[in-house]
């Protein structure tokens, strides 16, 4: 009978490995509303797979970050997601992993890395791709005609510098379009909200904005409200669709915004890195598509 406990027990274990699948998660940050979202997607998709999913905040220190995975490693967990930090600043992270045999994933913001190493991968969307689609509609809502003012989100985020080029690259084609301010809060809506009552107070004339997330996008609209200007005058765009920013373009305020498929990245960061530890062949990259958001079309995204 003891034998056949024993073989029961472990035939158990054999038939159901996802149960003893470990994935250390460590996110740029806690405190965003994107990233919120993303984390408790990835925790809900973990959770129907039956694999054990632990999160850790970075608090947007690549220092603390890279110690966060060192004691994955040390844990010997299965898998590493890491929603870097500084996407300039990954080399470590990468190592580390690396010399442990780990698989590693890098979520929705692209480390500058030349070269991925084996069994690391990367799931998230093409900044630029953001950039142009939010600016392409802003462009049409101002006829080719007006000032721009550009809300930098992170620097050290490969988010920032893809979006950002993708409005300049939209922008080459319409000289009579000028681009008068542009600064970093962070993606951050308080520092937003400073940001565009600075802007606001200096008395430029000011057609739209483009922010590098909905959160700033959210912030500039406050600023609006707070100095009697209308959203139907100055045109705000962001990135993201969160619930806030579809709430916002429902009213009327927000003009445009990108569909960052949250779900798209979490389910696909964690599928990644369940392949690379079953030692499955997969696709180093996997890109998911930004999708425009109108007035016209937002409450398609509603339960997206």
């Amino acid at each position: 009978m003891k034998r056949l406990a024993v073989a029961c027990a472990v035939m158990l274990l054999a038939a159901t490995p996802a149960f003893a699948t470990n994935i250390g998660v460590s996110m740029a940050l806690f405190d965003d509303n994107f990233l919120t979202i993303l984390r408790n997607t990835m925790a809900e998709h973990a959770k129907t797979l039956g694999v054990d999913i632990q999160f850790q905040d970075a608090q947007a220190d690549i220092g603390r970050q890279l110690s966060q995975v060192q004691n994955f490693v040390s844990q010997k967990v299965d898998a590493i997601i890491v929603n870097p930090a500084d996407t300039s600043a990954t080399k470590n992270i990468t190592e580390a992993a690396s010399k442990a045999g780990i698989p590693l994933v890098y979520i929705n913001r692209k480390p500058d890395e030349k070269m991925l190493p084996a069994k690391v991968g990367f799931v998230g969307s093409d900044e630029v791709q953001a950039g142009r689609l939010q600016m392409g509609e802003l462009v049409k809502m101002l006829s080719g005609k007006g000032n721009v003012v550009i809300m930098l989100g992170e620097l050290a985020s490969n988010g920032t510098t893809g979006r950002t080029a993708g409005f300049k690259g939209v922008l080459k084609n319409y000289p009579d379009i000028k681009v008068i301010e542009e600064q970093t809060a962070n993606f951050d809506r308080t520092q937003a909200i400073n940001l565009m009552s600075n802007w606001i107070s200096k008395g430029d004339k000011i057609d739209a904005v483009a922010a590098n997330n909905d959160e700033m996008a959210l912030g500039a609209l406050i600023a609006m409200h707070q100095a009697g200007i209308s959203p139907q005058k100055v045109f705000v765009g962001g990135v993201d669709a969160t619930p806030d920013a579809l709430a916002a373009m429902q009213k009327g305020d927000l003009a445009v915004t990108v569909f960052q498929n949250a779900k798209g990245q979490a389910n696909g960061a964690v599928d990644l890195a369940l392949k690379l530890a079953k030692g499955e062949k997969v696709e180093q990259f996997d890109w998911i598509p930004f999708e425009l958001v109108t007035q016209q079309n937002c409450k398609t995204f509603l339960n997206r």
